[in-house]
C-alpha cells in the first residue's frame, strides 16, 4: 500500500501551487525585523483559495486534538491568523478571540477582542512565524488576560530560524509549524517546482540567514 503524503509536504506543495513562495535574490525582501531575505511567503494568498484553506484548517484541527483534546479556546496573532482561528475554531466548535499587538488607543482600550477568560487553555495560531516577536508578545498578552501560558503557537509556516524555536520553549508555549523551509525545499526539488539557482540562493540563505542578509545591505524592497 503506497504510503500517504504527509501534510506538511501537500501544504508545501500548495503554497508553492498558488505561488504564495516567491523568490527574489537581486531585490531581496526585508522584514519587520529588518533581516533580509531572497524569499518571502504570502500565505494571505491561502485565503483566495477555499481548497488550501482547508487543507490548512484540517492540518490545524489534527494537531490540536493531538496536542490537546479538550482545549477551552482558540485564539488568533492580529491580522494573519484571524480568518485561520475563526474556521478552526467554527470547526472545534470553540470560542475563539484575537489579539492586537497593541492595546487599541480608543474606545474600550482592548488588547484582546473577544473574550478569554481566566484559566482557559489556549492554543495560538498565526500564519507565519520568521523572528516569532509577534507571536511571543501574543503569548504575553493571553498569559496576562487568563493566567496561564497558551498550550503552543500554531502557524502555517516558519523559516525555523536559529535560536527562534528555543524563545518558545523557554517562553512555556512550544511552536508547532505546519510546513517549514526545509519540507518546502524539499518538496520543491522533489517535484521540480523551484529552478535549480533557485534553490541554491534558498539553502544558502537557509544555511546562514544572518550572513545573507548581511551580504544585502543596501537592497531590498
Amino acid at each position: 500500500m503506497m504510503e500517504a503524503t504527509p501534510l506538511s509536504h501537500q501544504i508545501a506543495r500548495a503554497l508553492l501551487r498558488i505561488e504564495a513562495v516567491i523568490v527574489s535574490s537581486e531585490a531581496p525582501f526585508t522584514y519587520a525585523s529588518g533581516m533580509r531575505s531572497p524569499m518571502y511567503c504570502d500565505n494571505r494568498l491561502a485565503l483566495s483559495y477555499p481548497d488550501v484553506r482547508e487543507l490548512i484548517t484540517d492540518a490545524f484541527v489534527l494537531k490540536i486534538r493531538a496536542l490537546d483534546p479538550n482545549l477551552d479556546a482558540i485564539a488568533a496573532v492580529a491580522t494573519a491568523g484571524i480568518p485561520h482561528a475563526a474556521w478552526v475554531a467554527h470547526r472545534l466548535h470553540l470560542p475563539m478571540a484575537y489579539v492586537r499587538p497593541k492595546a487599541k488607543a480608543h474606545g474600550r482600550l482592548n488588547q484582546i477582542e473577544g473574550q478569554l477568560r481566566t484559566g482557559q487553555r489556549t492554543i495560538i495560531l498565526e500564519d507565519l512565524v520568521t523572528s516569532g516577536r509577534s507571536s511571543l508578545r501574543a503569548v504575553e498578552a493571553v498569559h496576562a488576560a487568563t493566567g496561564v501560558v497558551s498550550e503552543a503557537v500554531m502557524c502555517i509556516f516558519t523559516y525555523d530560524r536559529p535560536g527562534v524555536r528555543e524563545q518558545f520553549a523557554a517562553a512555556g508555549a512550544p511552536l508547532v509549524a505546519l510546513c517549514n523551509l526545509d519540507t518546502l525545499l524539499h518538496v520543491a526539488q522533489v517535484q521540480s517546482l523551484l529552478d535549480a539557482s533557485e534553490l541554491a540562493v534558498l539553502r544558502q540563505f537557509q544555511r546562514e540567514p544572518l550572513a545573507w542578509s548581511t551580504q544585502q545591505a543596501g537592497t531590498g524592497v
